[in-house]
């Protein structure tokens, strides 16, 4: 990523105010869900705290955008609203933006990325019906963001920001008024995913004025941490790759107003990245009115989006699961009430086989090896038989045949039993007559696999 501040910044005209975020209720809520807010056994064992699931994944639109989107559409004016919208999305921004279109009778012309989820594209269709021509552009959120710039600046269209507007960020705050209103009383941690950092900057807004104690938690994936290297660098900064896994959070750099009004209330970086993994070093402890961000590995992700799924039933987009997946990076006192935002759920079936993957990766249960095989009748079966443990599995094999060659190397993909199984996995093929080599995580080569 870069090291200093971009020069290119906008002026931010329009500064987010708890003022905005209550004209933004009664805006609004007409057409979105006060969604649930519901107590999980499962997690408030595993923490020793109450933690509550903000379900914005049962929104109307899957994910709480629409708060955003229609909040800004419906303060345009006649002119601007006969001009028609144009906005930049991963795919969740754009369903709230393609709902107000057809809800609110204006034409829109909406940018995504071209590896947007077909689930997500379907639902923008579904959703916008007649009012918007959806265009599939770049492989990356700027990209379809640097497109729709364009297109403003060639029509006259208005933007709909996703993240970078006042009033986006007035109306995804309006969850915080939400769930201060659903509880009763103030929780003691509220934790946020993060992307362009429009939900955190409306949520701590309001939370700042109405909950002071409460203490926040941003959550980024380490594979597109844009706020945290902002907050590192004194200002928003273009990250030069990001990992698109996470996609309804991975952005190459936060809004210039979403950074303002995190930094201005004093967000600190509490965890950084070290050669793509997330540092496991120390846990989190929270005091009252801290407001932190942190990053996590993608794994840990997965795995959480695994459990939510098996044990509450909850279909989470990888992003939608950020804040459950960093639940077991931070200690909460016993019996303190927290709150994490399900933020969406727009999830393509087809993608459950690299969730899967990248949990067992996580885990420790999923190993990769380069084996040179004698060619020789009964080699694999001495493979199985002295190096595969009892609760090992093979579950990748590729060996191809070579002529005038005493060995042939074939690559193998092993499931443990238990993680703690690979220590004795490694001494048995270390004991074995066999070459072996182990495919580190984060080599060239392992990338390839995964």
């Amino acid at each position: 990523m870069s090291t200093s501040p971009d020069t290119a910044a906008q002026n931010i005209t329009s500064p987010l105010t708890v003022g905005d975020i209550d004209a933004a209720i009664e805006r609004i809520s007409h057409v979105i869900d006060a969604t649930p807010l519901q107590w999980s056994e499962r997690l408030s064992s595993l923490t020793g705290a109450n933690v509550y699931l903000k379900r914005e994944d049962l929104q109307v639109v899957r994910s709480y955008k629409l708060r955003g989107a229609y909040n800004l559409m419906a303060q345009l004016d006649a002119a601007e609203r006969a001009a028609g919208v144009v906005t930049a999305s991963a795919g969740n921004h754009a369903q709230g933006v393609a709902f107000a279109c057809r809800t609110m009778e204006i034409t829109g012309r909406i940018y995504v990325p071209s590896n947007t989820p077909k689930q997500k594209r379907d639902r923008i269709r579904a959703h916008g019906g007649e009012f918007v021509e959806l265009i599939l552009t770049g492989e990356t959120y700027d990209a379809a963001a640097a497109a729709a710039a364009d297109d403003v600046r060639r029509t006259g269209a208005t933007m709909v920001a996703p993240f970078d507007d006042a009033r986006t960020a007035a109306g995804q705050g309006t969850i915080a008024a939400e769930i201060l209103a659903q509880l009763g009383s103030a929780p003691d941690s509220v934790l946020v995913p993060v992307g362009g950092g429009g939900c955190i900057a409306g949520i701590a807004t309001y939370l700042h004025a109405h909950a002071p104690r409460a203490a926040i938690v941003g959550v980024e994936p380490t594979g597109a941490a844009s706020m945290t290297a902002a907050l590192v660098a004194g200002g928003p900064v273009t990250l030069t790759e990001i990992d698109p896994f996470v996609d309804g959070a991975s952005v190459k750099r936060v809004g210039d107003l979403p950074y303002a009004v995190v930094s201005a209330l004093g967000a600190e970086v509490v965890t950084h990245t070290s050669l793509g993994q997330a540092d496991r070093s120390s846990t989190i402890r929270l005091d009252p009115e801290t407001f932190v961000m942190t990053n996590l590995d993608e794994g840990a992700l997965c795995t959480a989006m695994l459990e939510l799924y098996q044990n509450e039933g909850i279909i989470a987009e990888p992003a939608g699961a950020l804040s459950v997946a960093a639940l077991g990076n931070i200690t909460f006192e016993p019996g303190s009430t927290v709150v994490c935002l399900i933020s969406g759920g727009n999830n393509d079936v087809s993608r459950y086989g690299e969730i899967l993957e990248r949990s067992l990766v996580n885990l420790g249960l999923k190993h990769y090896f380069l084996v040179d095989f004698p060619q020789e009748p009964g080699a694999l079966r001495r493979f199985l038989d002295e190096v595969l443990g009892p609760e090992d599995d093979i579950t990748l094999f590729e060996y191809v045949k070579r002529n005038n060659r005493e060995t042939g190397a074939a690559l193998v993909g092993i499931e443990l039993g238990k993680a703690e199984g690979l220590g004795e996995l490694l001494e048995r093929m270390e004991q074995s007559r066999m070459q072996v080599e182990r495919l580190e995580p984060g080599s060239p080569a392992y990338r390839y696999l995964t």
